[in-house]
């Protein structure tokens, strides 16, 4: 049990197995082919915002702007396709890097102008809704252009094609984080930043490449929510950005920096999108979704809180269970050699 608990990847696991068992009780729905591959591709855009979010994380900040900037992203990518002409071969990739500046830009205002993560990303997420509702005088904007769907419905042997982005992207975020001097000093200054400094860490530095990726996996995910929908509206990414955040605590990234595994934040990731899909199936008012999703948040990061007490806890339980056991099995021998 204690093993379990201190791990990073079967706790996340266990909990989204056991999460699927109590959702498929409830609904014979829930099991349904069609419900199945509807939730693979529901979880691909959740999963893939919330690695940059991890990230951040791991670096010991927050990003609260993704929602808002998948809308900004996905009106303006609505407007190049649009209204400006731009092919879709060249609106993609501008896309992507313009969300790596969105990044790159809060990454700067709090890495250097040393404004709180938390601050820097709540005024973002106002200041890109704003921005989104400029565009088409605050109207969504339809029927981009039909090459867009492909990119979300597509199939590549049979098998949707969100799910290997899924592949792809946290292949190269287990990649970074475990095999590349970037990976390691996100991880040293989540940490102990004080500590990175002394190393010879450039932790202003880092800290605004983890926005920098942040941006970035937002621009993928606002790719496939107009994929999805052929369309660009700045209502889309409502509270994206805390089934992000919560996909990360709830996969065991510390919000305290420094500690975490990117792989389960994609157990994380479909933790959250099956609860959701289970009160949906059970016709559950979006009002009671915004609670679940709320309680789930705050038991996650309880759980972060309290790790070490309930390890310390669950030590003793153990401990005092084999010391009986053990204590059991002596008096038993002797006892027996007694008879003897």
């Amino acid at each position: 049990m204690k093993r379990i608990f201190d791990s990073q990847l079967i706790g996340p696991f266990a909990a989204m197995v056991i999460v699927a068992v109590v959702v498929a009780l409830t609904t014979d729905r829930f099991l349904n082919p069609g419900n199945l591959s509807n939730l693979s591709l529901q979880v691909s855009i959740v999963a893939l915002i919330a690695i940059g979010s991890t990230i951040v994380i791991f670096a010991a900040g927050i990003d609260l702007s993704s929602g808002s900037m998948v809308a900004l992203l996905t009106m303006i990518l609505a407007q190049m396709l649009k209204f400006m002409g731009i092919p879709l071969a060249v609106a993609l990739p501008l896309i992507l890097v313009i969300g790596a500046l969105f990044g790159l830009a809060l990454g700067m205002i709090t890495a250097y102008g040393r404004i709180p993560a938390f601050i820097t990303t709540l005024a973002a997420l106002i200041a890109f809704r704003g921005l989104a509702l400029t565009f088409n005088n605050g109207s969504p904007i339809f029927s981009l252009d039909p090459a867009l769907e492909p990119v979300f419905y597509g199939k590549l042997v049979g098998i949707p094609m969100p799910f290997f982005y899924l592949v792809f992207f946290y292949a190269l975020a287990a990649f970074m984080m475990n095999f590349t001097k970037l990976g390691r000093e996100i991880y040293a200054v989540g940490g102990n930043p004080a500590a990175a400094v002394l190393t010879g860490i450039n932790v202003r530095k880092v800290q605004a490449m983890t926005f920098v990726i942040a941006g970035f996996m937002t621009a993928v995910g606002a790719v496939l929510m107009s994929a999805r929908l052929n369309s660009g509206s700045p209502n889309y990414g409502q509270t994206l950005e805390l089934q992000a955040i919560a996909a990360a605590v709830v996969g065991g990234a510390s919000l305290a920096g420094g500690r975490g595994n990117i792989l389960a934040t994609l157990m994380g990731a479909m933790t959250i999108v099956i609860v959701q899909n289970g009160l949906n199936l059970n016709a559950a008012p979006s009002s009671v979704q915004n609670i679940v999703l709320g309680v789930i948040i705050l038991l996650a990061v309880g759980i972060d809180m309290w790790r070490t007490e309930i390890s310390a806890a669950l030590s003793r339980i153990f401990g005092r269970s084999k010391d009986g056991a053990e204590s059991t099995a002596a008096s038993g021998e002797s006892v027996a050699s007694k008879g003897r």
